[in-house]
């Protein structure tokens, strides 16, 4: 351990030396806190490693990638590449419905939001009628 602490103080210093590391801006100023308070206590320096080293859980990578094909369907004219990602998008939908406890296709919830509706219109159409 002892190697490490010298080659990290010995790059420190050389980033110092060379003007490439600055920290003017964190003066005299608090670091700026993460939000983990949802993470349990037991996995939270693992999540923070994996996060400083560029690594997001598979669920957020799937979010991501099914917004930037949500994006690029929105935004592409030819029919056979829309298709295309139509069919992505439905395969990553599947994909992240497997990985999670409920389900994130939106077609069973406005099935649900429809029927609430006209529930809702029978309701108050029987109660406006004398």
């Amino acid at each position: 351990m002892e190697s490490f602490r010298i080659i990290a103080e010995r790059k420190i210093s050389q980033a110092i030396a060379d003007g490439s590391l600055t920290f003017e801006q964190w003066k005299n100023k608090p670091l700026p806190q993460d939000n983990d308070h949802l993470i349990p206590d037991d996995l939270k320096i693992a999540y923070k490693i994996l996060k400083n080293a560029g690594y997001l859980p598979p669920e957020i990578e799937l979010k991501k990638e099914v917004k930037r094909i949500e994006e690029l369907i929105a935004s592409t004219e030819d029919e056979h590449v829309r298709l295309k990602q139509m069919r992505k998008l439905n395969l990553l939908l599947i994909k992240l419905d497997f990985n999670r406890q409920r389900p994130a296709a939106i077609d069973e919830q406005e099935e649900y939001y429809a029927k609430i509706v006209e529930r809702i219109t029978l309701h108050s159409e029987k109660n406006k009628s004398p």
